[in-house]
């Protein structure tokens, strides 16, 4: 298929108005992840994707021509995708828990990265065992359970979902996106 300059001419006179995440649905709709707006309209434009859900709100527009604003794309072809757990690591396990100190719930604090049941006793390195905590929690808790400690945990670590980690990227989730990411 022949591209028309008219649609890279609009992208490049526009590319700095245009602003704006895309969620991107692979073929069975499930979500794969967030791009700029300008990314979606090549791939709906080149025929790789097709909108699901617009931005009724706004429009791009060139001198001769109007398009869609995207909000949600999915893709025409099936897009095989290898699982990819989510790496366990320090960065990893602040962010599934909101950079939240997980027993007092303090922000502001440095974080460290405690072991529920600490290693000294048996823990392991793992998603269910690692929490966010401030360093005065983490320096009260000490080698012992969070039960001898008298310390209670805000919410059960586990192995976040890739859905997560995409909503957690974006920081704020685009209303028309929710029922794509299982958010209804």
């Amino acid at each position: 298929m022949a591209v028309s300059e008219d649609a890279f001419e609009v992208l490049e006179k526009q590319r700095k108005g245009i602003s704006g995440r895309v969620l991107v649905l692979n073929q069975s709709y499930e979500p794969l992840l967030v791009c700029n707006v300008q990314k979606a309209v090549i791939l709906v434009y080149l025929q790789k994707a097709e909108i699901v859900v617009e931005n009724t709100q706004r429009k791009i527009r060139s001198v001769t021509r109007t398009f869609a604003f995207p909000s949600v794309i999915r893709l025409n072809h099936y897009k095989r995708v290898p699982f990819k757990g989510i790496m366990l690591s320090r960065k990893n396990i602040l962010r599934r828990d909101g950079h939240r100190c997980q027993y007092c719930g303090s922000t502001s604090a440095p974080l460290t990265v405690d072991h529920v049941i600490p290693r000294s006793r048996g823990g392991t390195d793992s998603w269910d065992n690692l929490v966010a905590a401030c360093i005065a929690c983490n320096n009260r808790k000490g080698s012992r359970s969070p039960e001898r400690a008298g310390m209670t945990l805000r919410s059960v670590p586990r192995r976040p979902s890739h859905v997560s980690f995409i909503m957690q990227s974006v920081h704020k989730v685009d209303e028309l996106w929710k029922p794509y990411l299982f958010m209804t």
